[in-house]
């Protein structure tokens, strides 16, 4: 139940002067109010001068680090970032684990628990998973930490950090479509801006009330200013301007064509999409016999289930390739956590499709008969002339 903030702000300052803290995170901010970082980390740390508590904070755009010593001086800083409105605090000691978010009304809703251990190696070390995202980021305490959801957002990040340059600057617009309750679009963005980039990010449902949602959700968060979500269709909800990034994570059958054939039209440098099922083609492979000798692969309904996922994003990633793009189709999260595990990654470019390319992909649509969705939607969108014939001589 609600607590007085000041007495809880206390608790949370004990822990932080306390010899056993481990790691410390402030974030988010205040209703109507914001603190001068969007987040400050706190950690001890040894040095050539001695034991000391680093700092780190960022503003959003860069982060900054200073070592204080024991005593007044880290008394001093602590009780300026206590100072701050920040929204969330997640404190661990070697003992303790103190969560605390500040209410809407300005109380405190905090959660104690002991401090876990993490597992023992045969030789009696400690191990620990590195996560990108840590588990005690205040962030889980908004869009909820079980491990299942801890992994799936570590798997997705993980994928994100291999398509984006390390050496990426700059402003990064970015649209997640078909968003759902947007927990995958947070993480996201807390792992982007984490990393110094000047991110805006719009997500995009098709349900008025996700959007309220959502939006409620950012803006307890602090990120109301550079997060944002629209209500509309994958293929029609206004996104200005384009997009450098976009993500598509589980959008079912031919959605996930739509949010493929929109990244095109943007030329979106970088895209993600996590296909979650493949109706359209497996009902096409139904109606009509498979081509000799492979019989044996439609046969039976749950062969024919699975050859329909494989030859869809197949002939998603061939297309990316006819529309200058490099595209693989790897593994985003172990099967044993999901069956929809595909994603494909893919990175504009330019490079005009090759002779091969467009043979290997006509051939295969010609001798299985299938129609792509994403096939007719970027056709209409080229207009006459498109990179599918074997005399065109670039992507568009």
């Amino acid at each position: 139940m609600p607590e007085p903030l000041d007495a809880a702000l206390r608790e949370v300052r004990e822990l932080l002067l306390d010899p056993a803290l481990t790691r410390a995170v402030a974030a988010g901010r205040r209703r109507g109010q914001r603190p001068t970082a969007v987040r400050a980390e706190l950690r001890p740390v040894t040095l050539k001068a001695g034991p000391r508590l680093q700092i780190a904070t960022s503003d959003g755009a860069r982060p900054y680090t200073r070592n204080v010593a024991p005593g007044p001086e880290a008394a001093e800083a602590v009780d300026a970032l206590l100072a701050e409105p920040f929204g969330n605090w997640h404190v661990e000691t070697a003992d303790t684990t103190i969560q605390l978010r500040v209410t809407k009304s300005g109380e405190a809703q905090v959660h104690r628990a002991a401090a876990s251990r993490p597992a023992a190696t045969p030789d009696g070390h400690d191990r620990e998973k590195a996560y990108l995202l840590d588990p005690g980021d205040p962030i889980f305490a908004e869009i909820g930490g079980s491990a299942a959801k801890r992994r799936q957002v570590d798997a997705f990040l993980r994928a994100l950090a291999a398509t984006l340059p390390e050496e990426l600057t700059g402003p990064l617009r970015v649209v997640d479509l078909g968003c759902g309750n947007a927990y995958l679009t947070f993480a996201a963005y807390r792992y982007l801006s984490g990393r110094g980039l000047d991110v805006e990010l719009v997500g995009v449902d098709v349900r008025e009330d996700q959007r309220r949602r959502n939006t409620e959700l950012a803006e307890r968060l602090g990120w109301g200013d550079r997060v944002r979500f629209v209500a509309g269709t994958i293929a029609d909800a206004a996104v200005e301007p384009a997009p450098d990034l976009v993500l598509a994570l589980h959008a079912c059958d031919t959605a996930t064509d739509e949010a493929l054939a929109r990244a095109v039209r943007w030329d979106a440098r970088w895209v993600l999409a996590a296909p979650c099922c493949h109706h359209d083609v497996a009902a096409q492979l139904r109606a009509r016999p498979a081509p000799s000798p492979y019989e044996l692969l439609t046969r039976q309904g749950i062969l024919r289930e699975r050859f329909a996922d494989v030859l869809t994003d197949a002939l998603r990633a061939g297309l990316l390739r006819l529309h200058g793009y490099r595209a693989e189709v790897v593994e985003f999260v172990d099967s044993r956590h999901t069956p929809r595990n595909l994603l494909i990654r893919a990175r504009r470019t330019g490079a005009a499709p090759t002779d091969e390319q467009r043979r290997d992909y006509r051939e295969l649509v010609d001798q299985w008969q299938v129609a792509p969705r994403l096939e007719t939607l970027l056709a209409t969108a080229d207009g006459p002339g498109t990179p599918f014939t074997t005399t065109q001589s670039g992507p568009r």
